[in-house]
Parts: C-alpha cells; structure tokens; sequence
C-alpha cells in the first residue's frame, strides 16, 4: 500500500462505519473489495492489517451497529474473509475476537439482517475468500458454518445457492489437497472432517425423498467432477465415485425421477475426469445405459460431449452417434413406405418409438429436430472426428426435412405425413437444416446427390413463401456447395451440370436483386460477393456473370434507398470489378462495367453519402483494390490515394477515417517495396540519403499522406490517432535507422525548426488541438520532403504512441483515486442532489 492510500484510508473507513453518512454505490465497495484482494494475493504477512488499525476497527464499529445497511455489512463480511485470507492475518483477526461475530454462530447468520439475500451471498464469499489455511477450516467445521453451507445450497436466490454449491467444492478439494502429504486411505471415512461431512451430505441428499434436495447434490456433484481435472484428484474422486454409482444408476432406471436432466451434465464431467481414462470398468456400461434410458432431448448434449472426448471407448462413441441419428433416421424412414432407400441406422440404441412420439407431436416435433441438427453442425465442425457419419443418408435426410417444411414432398406414411404437417413453414428447422447443410459441403463422398440438393435449394431460392431470414441461409449453403461443385466439375469433367446449375440460379438472383424486400435485396448482394471470392477464376462462373443482367442490377442498387442495401452493393460491384475492370485478359464484349465510371461512382458514394455505412465500404473496397494492385501505375495510384483521403480527412464517422489511414499504410508499403532496392531489410545510414528514399518522400508529399497523418494524431477518436501512430513509427523506422535520429536542438536551430518545434507541442495536446491546420500557417508544409524529413526525425513518436495507447482511466482508477473519490461523495449527497450527472 502506499503511503498516500494509507493516509487516506482511515478517513474512509470512517466514513463507511458512520450510520449518518449516506450509503456508498455499490460499485465503489466493489472497487475496494477488489483493491484489498490485489493488496492480499501477493503479501500473506500481518503487516497490512497491524499497520492500518481502521481495518480492525471498521469491522468491530459495524458489528457494534445496532441495524447496519445490508450493503455495508455485506462489504465488511466480504472484507473481512479478504484479510482473513492468510493464516497470519487470521490469528490476528481471531484474537480481536472478530471472526466469530462475524461468520460463527453469535453473527448476522442468526439475525433480521439474513433476510437480505445480498448478506447471505456476501457471508458465503468472505468464507470462500478465508478458506485458503488449516485455521479458517478447522473454524468453519467448529462454528456449525458447514450446516450453515448445506442449507444454502437450497436458497431462494440462485446467486446464492450457486455460491454456495462452489464453497463447498473448494472446501472438499482444498481439505484433500491440504492432506497430500499423509497417505490419504481410498476409504472416504480416513479423510478431514468437513471432506466427510460433505460426503455424507451428498449421500444423504442423494438419498433423499426430496427432489430438490437430490437436484442440489447432482449440481455439486457435476461442479465437483468438472472442476477436477488433475492426476492428483484421481484417487479421491474414485472413491467418491464408487460411493455414489449405484444411486445415480437407480435414477436412471427410475424414469419418473425429475433429477434425471441433471445425470447427462453429471456423467460428462465424470467421462472428462482422470480417474476413467481406461476403457474398462462399469463407469462406461453406466454411460452406455443413460444413452439408452435419457430422454432424447437429455441424451443429446451427453452424446456430442462423448464424441468430444479422446479416451472414449470405441463403442460407447458409436452408441452416441446413433442417438444423435436416431431422429434424422426416423425422418428417412417416415419419408416413403415401403422404404424406397435404407435409413441411417441399421439398430437404435433407445426405443424408436420415442422418437417418432416426439416428432410425431406439433409440440415437440420442431424442438427436438432443432437441438439433434445444432449437435450435428458442431459434431461436423470438429477437425478430428473419431466415428464415421454416414453423410450421404445424412444429406438425404436434411433434403427430406426441408422438403417437408416447404410441403414439396408428400409422404405417403401416416408418420411422415404427421411429421410433415408439424413442420410446413417451420423457419427455425429450416434454417438449423440448411446450417447443417452448408457444414456437409466440407464431407466427401455426397457428389451422387448434388442434383437433387440443388433441386432443393433453388426450389428455395425461387419460392416466395421463402422467409427473408431462410433466404440468407440459403444463400449461404448454395455458395458452400457451389464452390464444391466447381472442385468436382474441375475433377471429372461435371462441367455441363456446374454450368446448368449456375444459369438457374443467376436466373434467381436477378429476381431477388428487385425484391421489394430490403433483407432480401441486402442477403442477395451478400451472396453475390461470396461466389466472386470463390468462384472469380472458373470461366463459366464469368460467363454466366457477365451473360446476365446481374451486373447492371448490382450498379442499380448503389442508388438504392436502403444504406445497408448501397453498403453492400458497394462490397458487390468492388469484388465484381476485379473480374469486370481489373481482369488480366481482356473483357468481354459490351461489358457495361466501365473502370472510371466505377470509380467516379464510389468516389462520388464516399464524399455525399448521407450513411456511415457505404462510405465503410467504399473506403474498404478501395483499399481491397490496392492490396490486389488494382490501381494502375505508381502515378495513377499516387493521385487515386490523394483524391481518397482528401475525402476521408473530413468524414465524421471514425471507421472511415480509420479505413482511409488502413489504405495509406497499404499505399506506403506498396510504394516502398517498388522504390526501395530491398524492401525488407533496415535501411542502412548510407542509403538514406539516397534517391529512392527522396523519390519516396517526394511520392508521400505529393499524395499529401503527412497531413492526414499528423492531422490523425490529434483525431477526438482514440483508434484513429493509434492506427496514424503505427503508419508514422513504421515510415520513421524506415527512413531513420535507430542510431541516426535527428538531435532535436539542433533542428529547432534550423529555418524550419520553429515549425516542427509548434508541431510537437501541438501533438502533445492530442485531441484537445482544435482545427489542426495542415496549410502551413504555422511554419510546417506538410508537402515539403525535407520538412517531414526532420519532422519524422524530431518528434517522438513511441512516447506519443505510448501516451495514446494508456488506457483513459489509469489514472482515474488508480486506489488513491478511488479513496479520493468515496471521501469526496460521502457526506456530500445532499449538497449535489441536483447533478444530474
């Protein structure tokens, strides 16, 4: 602590003792809370609390109050398990006689103020923070606090219960990990007392007639198992294990036991702990009979948890693939009878019956499918997937799903046609199906079916009950397995189908590119901008693009009413460019994409657009153009960047500014890397003054890069003067090697010295330098290469860039500042009722 805290601290801890001083926010004590832990985790010693006696004799004026606020006493109980927190200070603490007024039986536990659910929450984390020594567990085992624990496990406030259920696996494992030096029996009666006493709670609980009280065990029990995950919990959480197996088996036989929800959670954590690393053992047959006897709403979050894990038994991952299949196997199956093709599953691991009541029922039918596709698109994720998906009948049966929303399939069974009525017009299956879909686009062997899934797709594409959300993912899944398409076609000569399908479904396009909808215009565009970065080098996918009206529509919507429609026209025609204007071979007759016509709209988008959102994307677009070098020569490229932060010096939005100052660092490694002999390496003091580094200055000065960038140091938005910082600390490690900065005497000596002098201070205000002029009223020409030579040699840019990367409240949330803070507001309330601030 230091000695300007230490000053301050007893008139604040004064202050918070005093009943007439008015209640301080909550956020404050927060804030002290959080200072004492910071002051505690580094010195165990009893220093802190010996050399600052208002600690002691805050805790002792609160328990002297006759009814303290509940936000005061929570803070002393919280503050109080704080200091409590190291063996030293809780002797000390203990021989004030403070402790056991504080959290033993004669404390607030037994009084009016345990009402508040707030004092309860802050008793049960002055004990977790105290619980770190032998003494605080040998005090909350003697003091009753474990009975104390058990009972809140049950409280009406979830916060507090959640607290609760975490002390009391702290108290277990530490209890245990404290006696890791003696050799701890694997019976569960040689081990502390309050590790027994907990083990006998949960016995107890598990055992229970009350459902609540069995619930409360089994959400320890998973916090238990889920928080040990270290080889040195191994042979306790065996034991305990061993202990509780036959009760959780006997809940999962019992269907009509409510804590069955809680088993899957429950069974993961244990699959995930260290002590069933083997595949022998019963554990596993007690996994095998929650996949079989869970709900399968339950066993779904088990299964995909299994499928996760490595040391899974082969078999056991089997059986939890087929549970997560049994649904879409009941979809294939009630698709067409007699069956027309196989179903997924040749066995099912629970009662199919299950299932199809589920999906047979409007009210689950679509729950269920939701939560079997969103475990499936997550399984299809994972990089290293230990079981084979069947995916060719799993495609199948996401086409039957969707077949059925949109009511294109008939089935001619009793299921699927109670299945297909649950889910006509279902937005949220629709679009769970099609993410599944999209992730099937990665898997291969499902080319046999990609007429057919494309079938579908554009039946969706083209229908207008398609809903505008539907639609995007549509559009998302047909990019994925355009791209797929175009690999395969590349590979076996499927060209005649890619190019087929590719004409329907710019045929499609053209029609929702006019849709009065704006989402479906925007999603559209979207779309289109996704098959460009895939597909803009395959020759038919130009040939259908550049044979289609889509190209002018595209340009249309850079008018367009909408500002997300025009940002995203933008995006479109910048990527449509590259095909159309920037193209090696030469375009294709009557192309109606003119390179200066585009320009000069985007240009013309970027300085009158009324939306900070085209202008984004105009701003992006061009520097896109620039990284792929779009732009011309070094002359042309030169004027274009000249024009466009010329524009973007004077946008009010910050991203644009920002995006114009990602285009200048674009531009000034383009230029150096074709002016500089070797653009990678430091510049040596020798070439320095050489031509290529006056020619590049030259280039700088003529595009009026320094302004904006000296201009951008001083920008209101703190983004903006970083990201000129970086663009000016690198041009200045390019132009001057370490050794060679300009002596800033001798510069303030030379004729422009008074200007660059007036420039660093100017710099120093940051954001308070109002209108920074760039015309050279105060001695600096931004456009004068020997001028910024020196400007770039003088001022210092890694303190600026240090100053403008500290973050805004270091100084405002310093402890002193804190301390200065509460002595400043309490007992000043009523003096400034009326700030409103």
């Amino acid at each position: 602590m230091t000695r300007e805290c230490a000053v301050l601290l007893p008139g604040v801890c004064a202050a918070l003792a005093d009943p007439r001083q008015p209640g301080l926010d909550d956020t404050c004590l927060e804030k002290l809370l959080d200072w004492f832990r910071s002051l505690t985790w580094f010195d165990p010693t009893v220093e802190l609390v010996q050399d600052n006696p208002c600690l002691t004799e805050l805790l002792t004026s609160v328990l002297a109050l006759q009814d303290p606020s509940p936000s005061i006493l929570s803070f002393t109980l919280q503050l109080a398990g704080i200091l409590a927190s190291s063996e030293n200070r809780f002797q000390h603490l203990q021989q004030e006689k403070l402790l056991g007024r504080l959290f033993g039986r004669e404390g607030p536990r037994g009084g009016a103020a345990w009402e508040d659910a707030s004092v309860r929450s802050a008793w049960v984390k002055g004990v977790h923070s105290m619980v770190h020594h032998q003494p605080a567990l040998l005090f909350l085992c003697s003091s009753g606090g474990m009975d104390v624990v058990f009972t809140l496990q049950g409280d009406p406030s979830l916060f507090v219960a959640s607290a609760a259920s975490q002390l009391l696996v702290h108290v277990l494992t530490f209890s245990l990990e404290s006696e890791t030096s003696k050799a701890l029996s694997t019976k569960d009666c040689d081990w502390p007392t309050c590790a027994q006493m907990i083990v006998k709670h949960i016995q107890e609980s598990l055992h229970s007639s009350s459902a609540s009280h069995v619930e409360q065990s089994l959400k320890l029990l998973s916090s238990l198992f889920g928080s040990c995950f270290g080889s040195s919990y191994a042979a306790w959480t065996e034991v305990l294990w061993l202990d509780i197996a036959k009760q959780i088996e006997s809940f999962l036989l019992e269907e009509t036991v409510q804590a069955q929800p809680l088993l899957a959670n429950l069974l993961l954590n244990v699959a995930r702990s260290p002590v069933f690393c083997g595949t022998e053992g019963s554990f596993w047959a007690l996994v095998t009979s929650a996949l079989e006897h869970l709900t399968p709403a339950q066993a779904g979050p088990l299964a995909v948890g299994l499928l996760k894990l490595c040391k899974c038994p082969q078999d056991v991952r089997i059986q939890a693939l087929t549970v997560l299949l049994q649904p879409m196997d009941c979809i294939l199956r009630a698709a067409s009878q007699p069956l027309e093709c196989a179903g997924l599953l040749d066995e099912s691991v629970s009662d199919p019956g299950t299932v199809e009541s589920l999906l047979s029922s409007k009210t689950t039918c679509a729950g269920l499918l939701c939560q079997t596709l969103a475990h499936l698109e997550k399984l299809l994720s994972l990089k290293h997937l230990r079981v084979d998906v069947p995916c060719v009948s799993l495609l199948r049966s996401l086409m039957t799903i969707l077949q059925f929303c949109n009511g294109f399939l008939s089935p001619t069974s009793p299921l699927g046609s109670t299945i297909s009525r649950n889910l006509i017009n279902c937005c949220r299956v629709q679009k769970s199906a099609l993410d599944v879909l999209a992730a099937l686009s990665e898997e291969k062997d499902c080319d046999t079916l990609l007429g057919s899934l494309f079938d579908v797709l554009l039946a969706y594409l083209q229908s207008p009950n398609t809903s505008p959300t539907v639609l995007k993912k549509t559009f998302q899944a047909t990019s994925k397995w355009l791209v797929h398409l175009q690999e395969l076609s590349r590979s076996n000569s499927q060209w005649q189908q890619a190019e087929k399908i590719l004409e329907d479904v710019f045929v499609v396009l053209q029609k929702r590119l006019c849709s009065p909808c704006w989402e479906v215009r925007d999603s559209s565009l979207e779309f289109l901008t996704a098959m460009v970065k895939c597909l803009r080098g395959q020759k038919e996918f130009r040939q259908c693009l550049l044979s289609s009206e889509v190209l002018r529509l595209t340009e249309n919507l850079l008018e367009d009413p909408e500002s997300y429609v025009r940002a995203s026209a933008v995006t479109a025609v910048g990527h449509l460019a590259l095909i159309t204007c920037f193209a090696p071979e030469s375009p294709v007759t009557g192309n109606p994409y003119n390179k200066e016509n585009i320009v000069a709209k985007l240009q013309e988008i970027l300085s009158t657009d009324s939306e900070g959102f085209p202008r984004r994307a105009v701003i992006s677009t061009f520097t896109k153009w620039l990284r792929e070098g779009c732009t011309g020569q070094l002359e042309d490229t030169e004027q274009f960047v000249s024009r466009v932060i010329q524009t973007v010096e004077r946008d009010l939005d910050w991203e644009v500014r920002l995006g114009g100052l990602e285009l200048v660092e674009v531009f000034c490694s383009q230029t150096i890397c074709q002016l500089s002999q070797c653009p990678y390496a430091p510049v040596s003091s020798a070439v320095t003054s050489s031509t290529p580094q006056k020619e590049l200055l030259q280039v700088f000065c003529r595009a009026k890069l320094f302004g904006f960038l000296f201009a951008s140091l001083c920008d209101c938005d703190k983004p903006v003067g970083q990201r000129a910082c970086d663009v000016l600390v690198g041009l200045r490690g390019h132009f001057y090697p370490v050794s060679t900065l300009e002596n800033p005497q001798e510069i303030e000596d030379s004729p422009a010295g008074r200007g660059i002098a007036w420039l660093q201070r100017t710099l120093r205000q940051g954001s308070l330098a109002q209108n920074f002029p760039m015309d050279g009223a105060n001695g600096v020409d931004f456009q004068d290469p020997e001028s910024m030579m020196l400007a770039l040699g003088a001022i210092d840019l890694l303190e600026l860039h240090d100053e403008l990367n500290k973050s805004s409240d270091h100084v405002e949330e310093s402890p002193q500042s804190l301390l200065q803070d509460i002595l400043a507001t309490v007992g000043t309330m009523e003096d400034n009722e009326v700030d409103c601030y």
